[in-house]
């Protein structure tokens, strides 16, 4: 066992100073207050927060980030999907590999220690399977293993092209995969599960999964692993949800409570247009909503009624979605400057007493640790030693609190707050440098040059 003396760390209370942290195996053994150094103990200057989950994330569209923002690329998600779609047909597994630890390693330097995949990209661009059928699956997996971000990889349900049944259409058929597919990938991969490596289900939204089919995908999870975590895109788009009462009779959200098992295995993605009463719903199920602002922002999905959702004791993680954004302190900054704009106010926050910022923080880790099936997101014993480190660098900060800190992380800073990024007990990210960056970096280039 080795021992950190952090300077300052926040506990499930609060920042705690001058804390010593025990550590063995990936695991957090003891948490108690440095009363004296001993031999081998590392000091961590500055603020040591729990590791934040990335809770949704497509890893081969951080490829095209910035390709579609001018107005002829798309005024609307729809067509933003089209182009999203052109661009999915040049990835294989080789490239996906190599975006994928490139992306892994940005989001470690930017305060995530754990990411969950959405993953649906399965098939070539004419659609056609690869050998084995989770070759891009396992592309990611060995991505993330490579620049040590820890993963729980979701394999995607995707059969109708929208409601009623519509068949897939143009680049939807890369996404192809039923729910029997999906949950064959989820038994094949449940037996390489560790620790740090965790497998789940995600049927895409109701328009691609009929509920013949996400029945057949939750009952399918259940029965292979009764924890294992599943994710749905929901109430994203005005569009989606008129169609969804045209064709189900009720809003996404609303129909989905009323026909599927949700609990707190669940995490509804994005949920833009949820209504008061779905979301006071939602946190009685015990399920999590997966809020990703920057993408929403991007799109233009709209704003999320976050003070409605905290009322009634629900809970969200921090998701990087399109991966334009890789930043963990900026998504909770999106977030509370989106409810300031909406609400005209400030400090909306999880709606409690705490320090924005501070309350932010601890809320989506735990979350997004429990969505993704891990042990994690709070610096105790028994939890994965998943941590980030801020330093009060700026004069203006540098006698402040620990909460100050944090708050100017989030909402004063010019450039990276993490500092230094642990995961399962090892350094990946020092003085804001991965380990292996030159080469992670080189790799990424060529994916993209073939791209072009």
């Amino acid at each position: 066992m080795h021992f950190l003396i952090a300077d300052w760390a926040l506990l499930e209370g609060g920042f705690a100073p001058s804390v010593r942290i025990g550590i063995e195996d990936g695991w957090i053994m003891s948490v108690v207050p440095h009363t004296a150094a001993e031999a081998g103990d590392a000091r961590v200057a500055g603020a040591l927060l729990p590791g934040m989950t990335d809770v949704h994330s497509h890893a081969f569209q951080r490829a095209f980030a910035g390709t579609t923002e001018y107005a002829a690329g798309g005024t609307d998600f729809w067509l933003w999907r089209q182009s999203m779609y052109r661009f999915a047909g040049c990835m294989n597994p080789e490239r996906m590999e190599r975006v994928a630890a490139y992306l892994a390693m940005a989001l470690l330097k930017g305060g995530y220690t754990g990411l969950i995949e959405f993953h649906y990209l399965q098939n070539d661009a004419a659609g056609g399977r690869y050998a084995p059928e989770t070759a891009m699956a396992d592309a990611i997996i060995a991505g993330a293993r490579r620049a040590g971000i820890a993963l729980t990889m979701l394999f995607g349900v995707y059969e109708t092209g929208s409601f009623n049944n519509v068949p897939l259409q143009g680049g939807q058929i890369m996404f192809r995969n039923s729910a029997e597919e999906a949950i064959r990938m989820l038994a094949a991969a449940l037996p390489n599960a560790t620790p740090d490596v965790r497998f789940g289900l995600a049927p895409h939204s109701l328009r691609a999964v009929p509920p013949a089919a996400l029945a057949v995908t939750a009952a399918g999870a259940a029965a292979l692993d009764p924890t294992a975590p599943i994710h749905i895109h929901v109430s994203e788009q005005t569009a989606e949800v008129a169609d969804c009462v045209a064709a189900l009779g009720a809003p996404p959200v609303a129909w989905l409570l009323d026909h599927a098992p949700v609990d707190a295995r669940w995490c509804l993605i994005h949920a833009t247009h949820a209504t008061a009463a779905e979301l006071a719903a939602v946190a009685r199920t015990g399920a999590a909503i997966g809020l990703c602002p920057t993408t929403e922002a991007n799109l233009g999905d709209g704003i999320f009624d976050l003070p409605a959702l905290t009322a009634a004791g629900g809970v969200f993680g921090f998701g990087s979605d399109s991966n334009v954004a890789l930043d963990a302190f900026g998504e909770a900054r999106q977030l509370e400057y989106s409810q300031r704009l909406a609400g005209r106010r400030r400090n909306v926050g999880t709606g409690d007493a705490r320090h924005t910022g501070t309350g932010l923080w601890q809320m989506a880790a735990r979350t997004g640790a429990g969505v993704s099936g891990r042990q994690a997101g709070v610096v105790a014993p028994g939890h994965r030693a998943d941590f980030v480190v801020i330093e009060a660098t700026e004069e203006t900060l540098a006698a402040q609190s620990p909460d100050v800190m944090l708050a100017g992380a989030i909402f004063a800073t010019p450039r990276a707050a993490a500092r230094h990024v642990m995961v399962a007990g090892e350094w990946l990210v020092r003085d804001g440098a991965h380990k292996n960056e030159t080469a992670i970096l080189q790799d990424y280039r060529v994916a993209l040059a073939a791209c072009q």
